[in-house]
């Protein structure tokens, strides 16, 4: 009865393996990698959640990673973190990619590798309508509050070498926004398309651009000599020259140029 057991129970084995061969068989060797991408999702239109319609982060760098992701073979998974926990979690390899309107700058190629630039954009001088700020020349003895880890933070640094002013750094945008309706920081520099969906919600803000050159643009983050970074950076531009990135860009941004 022993042996009976053992042999139908072989056969049993040998079936369900079968079976999994074969579902791996169908595949045709097409089984998708998993890629693990962070993101920092309080950066409308570029990457947040629509909590009155579900807990899915959406927005301009999802929908791109996503048809990237798609071209070059990979199954995302996406998670929220922090902007500033965004390099040290590449450097520690505990994710594969970022996008999450990250610029391209000298400092932070030295920690990472980038893609080429896939979106640039300007930075804004965000303040109250009742207590408006309209130019840069009003900042001396302003507090300025910008997002931790940003090129934004950079920009104050650098603005703060020039005008009395002080930085004030939280880590998410719509914590500076609360900072600024509460009336502890005087303005915040935020991405310009990132600040005028937070305009189309509240009329108490307004800003204006600060018209410069040498702003890098956003590109995507690797870890450092990862092959992913080629593969990414390819189809990337497959979707620059067969116009689907200006598709993206339309679909989120609006007409901009």
């Amino acid at each position: 009865m022993k042996k009976f057991t053992l042999v139908f129970i072989s056969f049993l084995m040998i079936g369900f393996l079968a079976a999994c061969g074969a579902n791996s068989d169908n595949t045709n060797g097409s089984e998708k990698k998993v890629l693990k991408m962070a993101t920092s999702a309080d950066y409308p239109p570029f990457e947040y959640i629509d909590t009155a319609k579900s807990s899915d982060i959406i927005g301009f760098d999802i929908d791109l990673a996503k048809a990237l992701a798609e071209k070059t073979g990979y199954t995302l998974q996406i998670q929220d973190m922090d902007f500033n926990s965004l390099i040290p979690a590449l450097q520690a390899k505990q994710i594969d990619v970022v996008l999450a309107g990250m610029s391209k700058d000298p400092e932070r190629e030295k920690n990472v590798d980038f893609s080429d630039v896939y979106f640039t954009a300007n930075h804004m001088i965000v303040s109250l309508k009742d207590k408006e700020i309209k130019s840069v020349d009003e900042f001396n003895g302003k507090t300025i509050g910008v997002q931790l880890g940003s090129i934004q933070e950079e920009k104050a640094n650098e603005l703060a070498k020039e005008y009395d002013i002080k930085i004030e750094n939280r880590n998410k945008i719509s914590d500076l926004v609360q900072e600024l309706k509460s009336g502890r920081i005087d303005a915040a520099i935020i991405e310009d398309l990132v600040a005028e969906d937070y305009f189309k919600n509240d009329q108490s803000l307004t800003g204006f651009t600060l018209e410069e050159a040498n702003e890098e643009g956003y590109a995507m983050a690797f870890q450092k000599d990862a092959k992913l970074t080629k593969e990414f950076n390819d189809a990337l531009v497959e979707m620059k020259e067969s116009g689907e990135l200006d598709k993206l860009v339309k679909k989120w941004l609006g007409d901009i140029n």
